[in-house]
């Protein structure tokens, strides 16, 4: 009795194990709509990793599908929705690359643009890509410079323009915490727009979480930890081989 138990529980066990198998096996070659309605249900879901992999079904067997690109900018839209803008501007590169005519070439651009400034919310720590942010927006305004999008790359690049000077002031305050003048002197010079009032810029709010391990901007806690070197900082230290302050 107990053997034919085991054989029953043994039976069940792999047919259940053969079941799973064989859905998994019957999700290919299907048609482009049955890939395109499954992208839309997992964004829909919330399981935006299951949208990118049936996405790479639908371009792996159906490569020349008109459902592709808009197919391709859905996901792009639901990875900045989700706050993934890397992936998000990896699928308008693609995009860009193979889909899109003039018009739609101009809205995808602008999303990257928005992609690299939302990914953004505390410029201190990236000057790379608050430059990058810079010139891609600037490089709009001139291939596209009747767009519609214009007044929000404008706001943008001023706001970025901001960021970037709120980082150079505080690579500059810690210079001159680390007794550095021609250095801290080199980043309180670094000004290029005339047409914004510097002095009227106030300094962003740190929240307190943070601001217990990175500072308010003007000074930390692990101010005392840093070492007396011009390369711990930038790589546009300014040597200091004037020793009269």
């Amino acid at each position: 009795m107990i053997i034919q138990k085991k054989l029953i529980l043994t039976f069940f066990t792999i047919l259940i194990l053969f079941s799973g198998c064989a859905k998994e096996v019957d999700e290919y070659n299907k048609p482009a709509l049955f890939w395109y309605a499954k992208i839309i249900e997992a964004i829909s879901d919330g399981t935006i990793d299951k949208a990118d992999n049936y996405y790479s079904s639908l371009q792996g067997e159906h490569i020349g599908s008109p459902l592709l690109p808009e197919a391709t900018m859905i996901l792009a839209i639901a990875h900045m929705q989700y706050e993934e803008y890397l992936l998000s501007e990896h699928f308008l590169n693609e995009y860009i690359k193979r889909y899109a005519n003039p018009n739609e070439k101009e809205f995808a651009e602008f999303l990257k643009i928005k992609a690299k400034y939302l990914a953004l919310p505390n410029p201190r720590r990236d000057q790379v890509l608050i430059n990058d942010a810079i010139l891609e927006a600037k490089q709009f305004r001139y291939n596209y410079s009747n767009s519609m999008y214009l007044s929000s790359i404008d706001s943008m690049i001023t706001n970025l323009y901001m960021a970037d000077a709120a980082l150079n002031e505080s690579i500059a305050s810690l210079y001159g915490r680390l007794d550095k003048p021609k250095s801290e002197q080199y980043y309180r010079d670094i000004k290029p727009q005339p047409w914004i009032e510097w002095n009227n810029i106030d300094r962003a709010d740190t929240p307190w979480y943070r601001e217990w391990f990175e500072g308010d901007g003007t000074s930390s806690w692990y101010e005392y930890l840093i070492p007396e070197t011009q390369s711990v900082v930038s790589r546009n230290s300014v040597k200091e081989t004037n020793t009269t302050k």
